[in-house]
């Protein structure tokens, strides 16, 4: 079976959640499968791959995408996989499995600010209505999404008549490291969108005067002052990017990552944290429960004393030493092995029905 790869979302600098998902995934296939080969856009995305055969296509953001089934053809795949759900399909004549990661944006309408005018624009009118998904996805032999939560979501919604396969996230290897001696820092990593709600936060913050909340994602000026004015006297560290390297670091040696999010599709920084031991102090929404577990402390995403009181719990070390030890046993649960299995199997399934 000769699958391709759909990797032309993987970024060239800092991976996002998407750039993450496609490499992991890869790599891990690579490992399970003879027969995977990538597709690109960029030369520069070899980097972050594994070493495999690779075809260069057309940009996803190209104004030949509704058609970039007549290049891929051309290579002559069994199967394509696809990290997202707008790949064109039309004239294919190879078996298609679409991504959904999550149904975000239908209830937060605001799209990312990285993206140009155009796709902000036709991104936004994608999302008024349920049928441009509809006929995305019931273009595929089937869809793969990252949580059983938006599993459910797609069914309540019909979006596709095609099965829909949960292929999880998982954290990316790091070196075997102990604990680092624990610390006061509480560590938030995500974007600071609208939904994101950061701010719940910052306004905990000056309540905690034994720790800091240390924000790893890059930042505007505006963002930074109003999540200063909501934090008077609480300690903020603002990263501005922060390297993987010290992203890892401050996580090992964290109280807790917390997240105020009131939306999410899987929440990767969650498997992250819990890898490394650290507990979780997260929002209450459906998805961080199916990822978290026992590993977490969940709170609703406007309750700042919430929040306070969360943390200030995991001060006793026997509370701590527990929740961190939930959080290993919780990480344990994913790997990107275990999910190309799950994907593996089901690109042999569509492979061999499409034949």
């Amino acid at each position: 079976m000769r699958v391709l790869l759909d990797c032309r979302y993987v970024r060239t600098g800092r991976h996002d959640g998407i750039s993450r998902y496609t490499v992991g995934l890869a790599c891990a296939l690579a490992e399970l499968h003879p027969g995977v080969e990538l597709l690109v856009s960029d030369e520069r995305q070899l980097a972050a791959l594994p070493d495999l055969p690779w075809h260069r296509v057309s940009a996803p953001t190209s104004v030949l995408e509704p058609i970039v089934a007549r290049q891929v053809r051309r290579i002559g795949a069994d199967v394509v996989f696809s990290p997202m759900q707008t790949m064109g399909s039309w004239g294919r004549d190879y078996a298609l499995v679409l991504t959904l990661h999550d149904l975000i944006y239908y209830r937060n309408r605001t799209p990312p600010p990285e993206f140009a005018l155009p796709i902000r624009l036709l991104w936004r009118l994608f999302h008024l209505a349920w049928w441009p998904q509809r006929l995305l996805l019931n273009r595929a032999d089937a869809v793969v999404t990252v949580s059983e939560t938006t599993a459910a979501a797609i069914a309540e919604h019909r979006l596709t008549r095609r099965p829909v396969t949960v292929v999880p996230n998982a954290p990316d290897p790091v070196p075997d490291l102990p604990r680092a001696p624990r610390t006061g820092a509480l560590v938030y990593m995500g974007s600071f969108m609208p939904y994101k709600n950061v701010g719940t936060l910052a306004g905990a913050m000056p309540a905690l005067p034994n720790h800091e909340l240390h924000l790893m994602s890059r930042i505007g000026p505006d963002e930074r002052a109003r999540l200063t004015a909501l934090a008077p006297g609480g300690n903020l560290v603002f990263h501005d990017g922060a390297s993987d390297e010290t992203y890892r670091d401050v996580l090992r040696g964290a109280t807790a990552l917390v997240s105020a999010s009131r939306d999410e599709g899987f929440g990767i920084p969650l498997v992250e944290a819990m890898a490394l031991g650290t507990p979780l102090v997260v929002s209450d929404i459906p998805v961080f429960r199916e990822v978290g577990g026992d590993a977490a402390t969940y709170v609703d995403p406007d309750d700042v004393h919430g929040f306070v009181q969360a943390v200030k719990e995991l001060q006793d070390p026997a509370v701590w030493e527990h929740r961190s030890a939930a959080a290993r046993a919780q990480a344990a649960r994913y790997s990107w092995e275990a999910s190309a299995r799950i994907l593996l199997a089901l690109l042999e399934r569509v492979a061999g029905s499409r034949r």
